[in-house]
Protein backbone atom coordinates (compact mmCIF):
# COMPACT_ATOMS: atom_id res chain seq x y z
CA UNK A 1 0.00 0.00 0.00
CA UNK A 2 1.53 3.33 -1.01
CA UNK A 3 1.52 6.54 1.03
CA UNK A 4 -1.33 8.15 -0.91
CA UNK A 5 -3.70 5.24 -0.27
CA UNK A 6 -2.62 5.24 3.40
CA UNK A 7 -3.46 8.95 3.57
CA UNK A 8 -6.89 8.30 2.08
CA UNK A 9 -7.56 5.53 4.59
CA UNK A 10 -6.46 7.60 7.58
CA UNK A 11 -8.42 10.62 6.36
CA UNK A 12 -11.65 8.64 6.08
CA UNK A 13 -10.97 6.85 9.37
CA UNK A 14 -10.73 10.21 11.14
CA UNK A 15 -13.16 12.44 9.19
CA UNK A 16 -16.20 10.16 9.19
CA UNK A 17 -16.26 9.38 12.95
CA UNK A 18 -15.55 13.05 13.67
CA UNK A 19 -18.61 14.02 11.63
CA UNK A 20 -20.73 11.42 13.43
CA UNK A 21 -19.51 12.64 16.83
CA UNK A 22 -20.35 16.27 16.02
CA UNK A 23 -23.78 15.33 14.65
CA UNK A 24 -24.64 13.27 17.74
CA UNK A 25 -23.62 16.10 20.05
CA UNK A 26 -25.64 18.61 18.08
CA UNK A 27 -28.64 16.27 18.11
CA UNK A 28 -28.46 15.58 21.84
CA UNK A 29 -27.71 19.14 22.99
CA UNK A 30 -29.87 20.95 20.44
CA UNK A 31 -33.15 19.32 21.47
CA UNK A 32 -33.81 21.69 24.38
CA UNK A 33 -33.10 24.69 22.18
CA UNK A 34 -35.47 23.43 19.48
CA UNK A 35 -38.24 22.69 21.98
CA UNK A 36 -37.95 26.32 23.11
CA UNK A 37 -38.00 27.56 19.50
CA UNK A 38 -41.19 25.60 18.83
CA UNK A 39 -43.02 26.78 21.99
CA UNK A 40 -42.73 23.46 23.83
CA UNK A 41 -43.97 21.32 20.93
CA UNK A 42 -41.65 18.38 21.60
CA UNK A 43 -42.79 16.20 18.72
CA UNK A 44 -42.17 18.99 16.20
CA UNK A 45 -38.80 19.79 17.78
CA UNK A 46 -37.76 16.11 17.68
CA UNK A 47 -38.85 15.81 14.06
CA UNK A 48 -36.93 18.93 13.01
CA UNK A 49 -33.92 17.73 15.01
CA UNK A 50 -33.94 14.41 13.10
CA UNK A 51 -34.20 16.23 9.77
CA UNK A 52 -31.35 18.57 10.72
CA UNK A 53 -29.10 15.65 11.63
CA UNK A 54 -29.90 13.89 8.35
CA UNK A 55 -29.09 17.04 6.37
CA UNK A 56 -25.92 17.53 8.41
CA UNK A 57 -24.79 13.97 7.60
CA UNK A 58 -25.58 14.32 3.90
CA UNK A 59 -23.80 17.63 3.48
CA UNK A 60 -20.73 16.73 5.53
CA UNK A 61 -20.29 13.17 4.25
CA UNK A 62 -20.65 14.54 0.73
CA UNK A 63 -18.01 17.15 1.45
CA UNK A 64 -15.65 14.58 2.99
CA UNK A 65 -16.08 12.36 -0.08
CA UNK A 66 -15.56 15.18 -2.57
CA UNK A 67 -12.55 16.49 -0.65
CA UNK A 68 -10.85 13.06 -0.62
CA UNK A 69 -8.74 13.46 -3.75
CA UNK A 70 -5.17 14.65 -3.32
CA UNK A 71 -3.58 16.82 -6.00
CA UNK A 72 -0.08 15.38 -5.64
CA UNK A 73 1.16 11.88 -4.87
CA UNK A 74 2.18 11.49 -1.22
CA UNK A 75 5.78 10.30 -0.98
CA UNK A 76 6.81 10.02 2.66
CA UNK A 77 5.39 9.84 6.17
CA UNK A 78 5.85 13.59 6.44
CA UNK A 79 3.63 14.04 3.38
CA UNK A 80 0.93 11.92 5.01
CA UNK A 81 0.86 14.22 8.04
CA UNK A 82 0.89 17.35 5.90
CA UNK A 83 -1.94 16.14 3.68
CA UNK A 84 -3.99 14.96 6.65
CA UNK A 85 -3.54 18.18 8.60
CA UNK A 86 -4.73 20.25 5.67
CA UNK A 87 -7.68 18.03 4.83
CA UNK A 88 -8.84 17.48 8.41
CA UNK A 89 -8.40 21.19 9.16
CA UNK A 90 -10.76 22.07 6.31
CA UNK A 91 -13.25 19.39 7.44
CA UNK A 92 -13.18 20.84 10.97
CA UNK A 93 -13.75 24.34 9.61
CA UNK A 94 -16.71 23.12 7.54
CA UNK A 95 -18.19 21.33 10.58
CA UNK A 96 -17.76 24.48 12.65
CA UNK A 97 -19.29 26.59 9.90
CA UNK A 98 -22.30 24.28 9.69
CA UNK A 99 -22.74 24.48 13.46
CA UNK A 100 -22.48 28.29 13.41
CA UNK A 101 -25.00 28.52 10.55
CA UNK A 102 -27.47 26.32 12.46
CA UNK A 103 -27.06 28.46 15.58
CA UNK A 104 -27.72 31.66 13.64
CA UNK A 105 -30.85 30.26 11.99
CA UNK A 106 -32.33 28.88 15.19
CA UNK A 107 -31.41 31.92 17.24
CA UNK A 108 -33.41 34.02 14.78
CA UNK A 109 -36.28 31.56 15.03
CA UNK A 110 -36.15 31.72 18.80
CA UNK A 111 -36.14 35.54 18.74
CA UNK A 112 -39.24 35.56 16.57
CA UNK A 113 -40.93 33.08 18.89
CA UNK A 114 -40.22 35.22 21.96
CA UNK A 115 -41.29 38.45 20.21
CA UNK A 116 -44.73 37.02 19.52
CA UNK A 117 -45.12 36.24 23.24
CA UNK A 118 -43.82 39.61 24.45
CA UNK A 119 -46.23 42.15 25.94
CA UNK A 120 -47.16 45.11 23.72
CA UNK A 121 -44.94 48.19 23.95
CA UNK A 122 -45.88 50.92 26.40
CA UNK A 123 -47.19 54.22 25.08
CA UNK A 124 -44.87 57.23 25.35
CA UNK A 125 -45.08 59.07 28.66
CA UNK A 126 -43.81 62.46 27.71
CA UNK A 127 -43.00 64.91 24.94
CA UNK A 128 -39.48 65.72 23.89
Amino acid sequence: MNATVTTYAIYLTLALPLTIWVARNLFRNGRIFLVDCFHGNESLADSVNQLLVMGFYLINFGFVALYLKLVDEVQEVRGIFEALSGKLGVVLLVLGGMHFFNLVVFTRMRKRATWSQAPPPLPPTGVI
